[in-house]
């Protein structure tokens, strides 16, 4: 047998179902390590523009793919599946899977959360509105959420309205809903478990961000019957021990999160006043506000954060930029500017400054701080010494100026100023996107030398849920620093420039009819 190399643990699993891959990783929770892991992609499909699902038997088989290989590099280290003590689970959010009780089958592909299909959906509904005020903000102060094609209830109420057998089956009490945590824990489970956590819960516009319950005012307005709903549980308790025929047979679920709540706990915000960016397809900013539920006035939205058993609910503040990586893989797909991702800081790094050039990447509308559906994506400032190396520097600093945006906007709501950006993410390997990021924000950027936060955070709370650690144990050293390096009067005129290109981008879909190749 192998000498076990890893002598301490407690170990434990952590599944993490993102936008474009599944994985299974083994930690070393308290020394925030990862013993063992694999990671398979997951296709997305475009049935017509604006459109954007996945299979949701792809998705589950991706996750049992990882997690039998997984299980097999362990006897690699000296370990053996008696070693692992709890899995945790974290998922890409507001993604809409509905299925059938009784047979487990998919009623639907799955439809994703960039997907805008329901932006005609979301005008009927705005019917509802008394005094038809079509205020995005209506329900806000019940949900914390804007009215978006965004969330998951109008995903579920164009699934109803336009797929008969899903009508059929509400109708027959035999339908299912969930986001991809619930979706998992079914099959885990065997069909034994239909729940989620209250960090996915708070992202579907269901559910009451005060007493944290499905919200019959919510329900009626989007017309969602209850009896498809999972329950709602914390994010760290024992949920259900996995069933045979799965090689984690009789390990417990103990830990349940959104991804971006996940990457919050994993980098260890704790404090009100700390936050974290991911950096993805989109980005995501987190501001931890405690115990305390603050409702925005600038363009964020309040969600839960975590909730550690029977312990108050954390919040945060959030703010969603829909393009961030998605940006540089628009450039290698379609303008075959690079050929590979990876790329990106090396091209970019070939001139010294984007040459003036400003990339505004509203490809399917603009999230927060703005909210605007109708912005389509720009690019100002060519001239003729434009080349393609100043686009793909402006489509990094893109990232950055949208960071700014959020934190410009965290600012005003909180009261309080940051000092630090806490980053995670496959994008924080560019050095040079963390350097413009403290370069346009003017605060330390702070990036762990062990980028699975998300999956971290999932680990650490089915830790906590398993009564195996407490959360203040963890290690919170290994960290690498960036400190701006221009001024601030060369900072601010960049970013009013940015604003500038945004305003340009603003109202574009409905100022001029659609023009089409011929």
């Amino acid at each position: 047998m192998t000498e076990n190399i890893w002598k301490n643990g407690p170990f434990i699993g952590a599944i993490d179902e993102g936008t474009s891959s599944a994985r299974f990783l083994i930690f070393d929770v308290l020394r925030r390590k990862v013993v063992v892991s694999h990671q398979i992609e997951i296709k997305q499909k475009y049935p017509q523009e604006g459109w954007v699902e996945q299979d949701p038997k792809e998705i589950l088989q991706a996750v049992m793919d990882c997690i039998k290989v997984t299980m097999n590099k362990l006897k690699d280290v000296g370990l053996s599946k008696s070693d692992i003590k709890a899995i945790g689970i974290t998922n890409q959010r507001e993604t809409t899977l509905v299925w059938d009780k009784n047979t487990g089958e998919p009623l639907h592909n799955a439809i994703v959360w960039l997907d805008m299909r329901t932006t005609t959906t979301l005008e009927d509904v705005q019917d509802k509105i008394p005094n038809k005020s079509r205020n995005k903000n209506y329900l806000k102060p019940i949900c914390g959420l804007p009215m978006s094609p965004y969330f998951s209830a109008l995903k579920i109420r164009w699934l109803i309205d336009n797929v008969p057998k899903i009508k059929q089956a509400v109708q027959n009490e035999t339908c299912a809903f969930g986001t991809v945590d619930t979706w998992l824990i079914w099959n885990l489970t065997q069909g034994k478990l239909h729940a989620t956590d209250v960090s996915n819960a708070s992202r579907t516009m269901l559910m009451n961000i005060e007493t944290l319950k499905w919200d019959p005012l919510l329900c009626n307005f989007f017309e969602v019957p209850q009896h498809i709903l999972p329950q709602i549980r914390s994010s760290a308790e024992f949920y259900a021990l996995i069933e045979s025929p799965n090689v984690l047979s009789g390990i417990p679920i103990s830990g349940c999160v959104g991804d971006q709540q996940g990457a919050l706990l994993g980098q260890l915000c704790l404090k009100p006043g700390q936050a974290k960016a991911t950096y993805g397809t989109g980005c995501f900013l987190l501001y931890n506000t405690g115990n305390v539920k603050v409702d925005s006035n600038h363009g964020l939205i309040t969600t839960v954060a975590y909730k550690l058993g029977k312990n108050p609910a954390i919040y945060a503040l959030e703010g969603s930029v829909a393009v961030a990586g998605a940006a540089l893989s628009w450039l290698r797909d379609n303008m075959q500017m690079l050929s590979n991702i990876t790329q990106s800081q090396d091209l970019a790094e070939r001139v010294r400054c984007s040459g003036d050039v400003y990339f505004v990447p509203a490809f399917s509308g603009l999230y927060a701080p703005y909210w605007q559906q109708d912005a389509r994506g720009v690019i100002c400032g060519i001239t003729e010494d434009t080349q393609q190396y100043h686009i793909i520097r402006a489509a990094l600093e893109a990232v950055c100026f949208q960071t700014r945006d959020i934190l410009e906007a965290m600012v005003k709501d909180s009261g309080t100023k940051l000092t630090t950006l806490q980053v995670d993410g496959g994008m924080t390997v560019n050095d040079l996107l963390m350097q413009l990021q403290a370069d346009i924000t003017g605060i330390h950027v702070v990036r762990p030398k062990m980028f699975e936060t998300t999956a971290l955070g999932a680990a650490i709370l089915a830790g906590i849920g398993a009564n195996l650690i407490e959360i203040t144990d963890v290690d919170a050293s290994q960290i690498t620093k960036f400190s701006p390096q221009i001024g601030e009067d060369e900072r601010d005129l960049r970013y009013s420039k940015w604003k500038a290109a945004v305003e340009r981008s603003m109202s574009w879909d409905t100022a001029t009819a659609p023009i089409h190749d011929s």
